[in-house]
């Protein structure tokens, strides 16, 4: 026996009932705002009412006969005066509006216990140091109040201070490093391990603004850079500190990025660059970021002293002259490179002396990349040879007038191997990893305005080029293309950034893996 189907009412009833419940609540919420000013009017004079009968109750007995006689009076002078009744109905309802608004509550302003509790801290913590015996009226007092101290305060959403404006005497210290390095250092403890704070003392006002910094970001990829001839990107810093910014590729998206920015080339204040930083920290990134920029304009050299191939990508490339990591064929590119500069100083002599202007095979930008080059001075001593660094006197003194920039990456451990001509002539600094402020001032010249976290990833640091602020640095991901640990993401970008080659694939062996990726 077939069975007949439901009924429509049943099968779709579900959906009826959804559509009415939906309909009732468009029209509960339509006529809700138009009755609103009514049930505004009504609320407040229930509320007039309350307030009478609390008014009335609170009245004395024997006073309320006199005030009900008062009251009749004012109706009856109210019904005798032209207008009056209508004039009286509109300015009951206007109070009745006026009292039946809804109040808005004001959010509460300043800071909670806690946050109160953490300013009093801190506080308590700067005493010993802005604070003397011989102070009349003391700033700086134990139970003393903090509000004058900290005129502005800011927290995050997690109840830590995130921005902070800290006035001190004007008999502290602050042209001392020493000193301001203690009140820095005691500030990142007590505002909170983890982040980076940014410490600008305004010594002419006797103030201090200690600002949180937004990590800088790390999922930068190598890409090709807006920039100019003779202009190297070597990362990222914070907005503030620069007035540029570069338009990046995040996958599908764009951002606006400040850059570090390193000039070179005749009229470069600082034509040499030396990188330091820990096994891991990114140094090796750094100069395959730096030669893949100086490809688009110019010829590189890469001596390697550690012997690792982390430049075989490099190998037969258009543009790259030697990719060197044994000690014969090291010395023997470094002494070209040597030669090659006097050769183009010569020659452009001749042609400036003669009126003419100088040739252009003096023009082209010459690279020459050494990573760890003390790693090379140990095989020289032991063989018996030359100092390599010897041989980078003449491109460090005439590199600037020859076309020829100098970059060398040396771990923290091998500094004080390299020559006083590298100490002298690399102007541009550049220090990643976890350093100490000690290593960073020994680098730098000068200790950074922030303090560093405890990790921090590959490629993070700082950059000072020649006199000028330490800035905060990210290097871009550049990393092996031909490393299994890459990311694809990374591994296409980086191959997608090499020259062409120029001498067969069989005489530059790569691995398997790096072949099939390049296509």
């Amino acid at each position: 026996m077939a069975r007949r189907p439901l009924p429509r009412i049943l099968s779709n009833g579900s959906a009826q009932i959804a559509r009415s419940r939906e309909l009732a609540r468009t029209a509960a919420d339509s006529a809700t705002d138009v009755l609103h000013p009514l049930i505004t009017i009504t609320r407040g004079l229930r509320r007039l009412a309350a307030a009478g009968g609390r008014k009335w109750a609170a009245t004395p007995k024997d006073r309320r006969g006199p005030l009900l006689f008062l009251v009749a009076s004012v109706i009856l002078v109210v019904a005798l005066v032209p207008y009056g009744p209508l004039l009286a109905a509109i300015t009951l309802m206007a109070a009745a509006a006026w009292t039946g608004r809804q109040p808005v509550s004001p959010e509460p302003t300043g800071p909670d216990e806690a946050q109160i509790q953490r300013l009093q801290s801190l506080y308590e913590a700067l005493v010993p140091y802005f604070s003397t015996a011989e102070d009349p009226s003391p700033l700086y007092a134990h139970a003393g109040d903090w509000e004058k101290a900290f005129p502005t305060h800011d927290f995050d959403d997690d109840g830590r201070v995130s921005r902070l404006l800290v006035r001190y005497p004007a008999y502290f210290t602050d042209g001392e490093a020493e000193s301001r390095a203690r009140i820095e250092q005691l500030l990142h403890a007590k505002s909170g391990r983890g982040r980076e704070y940014h410490f600008d003392w305004d010594e002419e006002g006797n103030e201090l603004t200690v600002t949180v910094l937004p990590p800088l970001p790390t999922d930068i990829a190598a890409q090709r850079f807006v920039t100019s001839p003779g202009e190297t990107v070597l990362g990222f810093t914070d907005p503030a500190d620069v007035q540029r910014t570069l338009p990046l590729t995040y996958g599908e998206e764009q951002r606006d990025v400040p850059p570090v920015v390193w000039r070179t080339g005749i009229r470069s204040t600082e034509p040499h660059l030396l990188i330091a930083g820990d096994p891991g920290s990114g140094t090796t990134t750094l100069v395959r970021s730096i030669a893949l920029q100086a490809l688009q304009y110019g010829d590189v050299v890469i001596v390697e002293g550690g012997g690792t191939g982390e430049y075989a990508c490099l190998t037969g490339r258009n543009g790259v002259l030697a990719v060197e990591s044994g000690l014969a064929g090291a010395l023997a590119s470094l002494e070209w490179a040597a030669h090659e500069t006097e050769r183009r100083l010569i020659s452009a002599n001749r042609a400036r002396q003669a009126g003419h202007p100088a040739p252009d095979d003096t023009k082209n930008p010459l690279w020459i990349l050494l990573d760890r080059p003390s790693a090379l001075g140990h095989f020289v001593a032991a063989d018996g040879r030359n100092d390599p660094q010897a041989l980078l006197q003449v491109p460090l003194r005439h590199g600037r007038a020859a076309g020829v920039t100098v970059v060398i990456a040396e771990q923290f451990e091998d500094l004080e191997a390299l020559s006083e001509a590298v100490r002298q002539h690399t102007r541009a600094r550049v220090v990643l990893g976890t350093a100490s402020p000690v290593q960073l001032e020994a680098v730098l010249g000068a200790p950074p305005h922030t303090t560093p976290t405890r990790d921090v990833p590959p490629g993070r640091g700082y950059a000072r080029l020649g006199a000028g602020p330490v800035l905060r640095l990210q290097v871009p991901a550049t990393p092996d293309p031909y490393d299994d640990a890459t990311s694809e993401t990374h591994r296409r970008a980086v191959l997608d950034l090499l020259p062409e080659r120029t001498t067969p694939a069989e005489a530059n062996p790569v691995p398997a893996e790096a072949a099939v990726a390049e296509g």
